[in-house]
């Protein structure tokens, strides 16, 4: 090589910009409810984060991309989603043990494709004024037909609602579980509509007296303008499985097979997991952090202490398509 040629390509490498440091995410939650832990994430490490927000068809894009892929993480709401990823073969193991010191057993995959971030319950929303106090204590109890014309709820074929079926299968068989979904479809107010806030909303109008509904959510209504008056109409209950505990579900990550900028991922997932993530998840979004010793927010905290139930994540996601053919077989949103 000349000198000439080298003095060239040295004058290059000089000149050419440093190639900016990202990680790249494809994600099914909202927003609103994410950015804050990337803009904390960047400012820690300088790593910029970039976010497609994927409501529908993640599997599909990420199957369409291949090794092309830009995707670097999904995170993904509830545990069937994340099951979905996996099974599709667009994911890879992560063998970390910062993530594996941070996340309890429970709450991540044995064959360390998918890590759990934060967990939330499937609670009842129950009318202050028309419900009282133990009146509701059990998931079963729903399908009571003193209940009859007082229930409300978003459609039973959501993601959220389809965990809960798949974990009363788990309890108590498929018999069982067809006969309960006929029970509290018996006991509905209306047909299945809307989202698990709008259930509030109707509580407070007086056209039902309780519905199901994820915890964080009511934590997003106390603080919001309007749906406050709403959220002051209903009181939170822990129901139980009998024999078991509050039904859990989680949001969580896991690595693409194509992973361009891996080690930024990896950085990523760590700092999700890590004390100063688990807060925000605690103190913005009002779930429950997997982190052992990291406290939850005062207002969660003022809810109340529960037992959340113990079934395995993943025999609750292996249950999805049973209890989904249930769901439809009852029809229970027509």
């Amino acid at each position: 090589m000349t000198a000439r040629i080298l003095l060239a390509l040295t004058t290059a490498l000089i000149a050419a910009p440093a190639l900016a440091e990202e990680v790249n995410v494809y994600s099914h939650r909202q927003p609103e409810l994410v950015q804050p832990l990337f803009d904390a994430f960047t400012k820690e490490t300088g790593i910029d984060v970039n976010v497609a927000f994927v409501d529908k068809g993640m599997v599909e894009r990420l199957q369409a991309e291949g090794r092309r892929s830009p995707a670097d993480l999904v995170m993904t709401v509830d545990i069937a989603r994340l099951m979905q990823v996996v099974d599709a073969g667009v994911t890879q193991a992560v063998d970390d043990p910062t993530l594996e010191a941070a996340i309890p057993e429970s709450f991540r995959d044995p064959n360390k494709q998918w890590f759990g971030l934060t967990s939330r319950a499937r609670i009842v929303y129950a009318s202050k004024d028309r419900v009282a106090p133990g009146e509701v204590t059990t998931y079963e109890d729903l399908a009571d037909p003193k209940w009859k014309g007082r229930i409300c709820t978003r459609p039973f074929t959501s993601d959220y609602n389809v965990a809960l079926t798949a974990a009363y299968m788990a309890h108590h068989g498929p018999e069982a579980t067809k006969t309960w979904l006929e029970g509290v479809k018996a006991n509905l107010a209306k047909k299945p509509e809307g989202n698990d806030r709008s259930q509030v909303k109707s509580i407070w109008a007086g056209e039902c007296d309780i519905s199901l509904g994820n915890t964080y959510y009511m934590g997003q209504m106390v603080n919001d303008a309007v749906e406050k008056d709403y959220a002051a109409a209903v009181n939170i209950v822990f129901p139980v499985f009998e024999g078991g505990g509050t039904h859990m579900n989680i949001s969580g990550a896991a690595m693409t097979a194509a992973a361009p900028n891996h080690e930024n991922a990896l950085k990523l997932m760590e700092f999700l997991a890590s004390d100063e993530a688990q807060k925000i998840y605690a103190e913005t979004n009002h779930e429950f952090p997997v982190k052992p010793g990291v406290p939850s927010s005062a207002l969660v905290t003022s809810w109340g202490p529960f037992t959340p139930d113990t079934l395995s994540l993943t025999e609750v996601a292996a249950l999805r398509p049973a209890a989904l053919k249930l769901i439809e077989e009852v029809n229970f949103d027509g």
